[in-house]
């Protein structure tokens, strides 16, 4: 048996959610619009090179606090269903659909929340998740802490490394696949790493090592989002 890890975020999917996120929150009137500059803000720096993305997750989780985690679960099953379901790349499905049939599990391994991650797992079918999750106190309230290590960076390997140990399988035996040169602590220990549509330093770092780069598409416009009957 063997493990194909997936990163959601312009792999799976064609965009960033966490993006659309924003703006959805922004035009809803749950953050300001101070926030929602300060979220981009810290994404663009992250780009540049200029700060860690895993103290923006940090601080994204920390705004959260005292929000209702029911009200969260909600509002991200709307955005998924209204924004973020039609926009599965078609390369993705067929990579999906071929680890399926050749008897691997399917794992998505993502910064994206547990309640997005959820609803992605449920519509592809996948075997596990590997994401952020966040405490949430007695009375549903979250409390601003992560559950866990985050899944970020060298995190995203921990609990790569984690779900691999329990499965008894040798991540040299696995495969990755994503878009961000930040996955590179999992890339260099899986057997197969390949870059989706990657990042101009994921390109060319795969390019240095011989790592396969491939194109997976962008959804075309009436195409039948993924769980639908007639998806793969």
């Amino acid at each position: 048996m063997s493990v194909a890890f997936f990163d959601l975020d312009k792999t799976l999917l064609a965009v960033n959610s966490g993006t659309l996120w924003v703006r959805r929150e922004l035009a809803l009137g749950h953050i300001t619009r101070v926030q929602a500059l300060r979220a981009s803000l810290w994404i663009a720096r992250y780009h540049l090179g200029f700060v860690s993305m895993q103290d923006a997750v940090l601080a994204a989780i920390a705004h959260l606090a005292g929000t209702s985690s029911q009200a969260i679960q909600e509002r991200t099953h709307a955005f998924y269903e209204a924004q973020v379901r039609p926009l599965y790349r078609p390369g993705a499905l067929r990579a999906l659909e071929e680890h399926r049939t050749a008897g691997e599990r399917l794992v998505l391994l993502t910064s994206s929340s547990g309640y997005l991650s959820e609803l992605v797992a449920r519509d592809l079918r996948l075997d596990a998740i590997l994401c952020n999750r966040f405490e949430v106190d007695a009375g549903g309230l979250h409390t601003g802490r992560p559950l866990g290590e985050v899944c970020f960076g060298l995190g995203k390997r921990t609990h790569a490394e984690g779900y691999a140990r329990a499965a008894g399988v040798s991540l040299s035996a696995c495969s990755f696949y994503t878009d961000s040169y930040s996955d590179l602590p999992v890339m260099e220990v899986v057997g197969r790493p390949v870059a989706v549509h990657p990042d101009y330093r994921l390109r060319r770092e795969a390019v240095r090592r011989g790592w396969p780069v491939v194109d997976w598409g962008v959804p075309s416009a009436g195409a039948p989002a993924a769980g639908s009957p007639a998806a793969p």
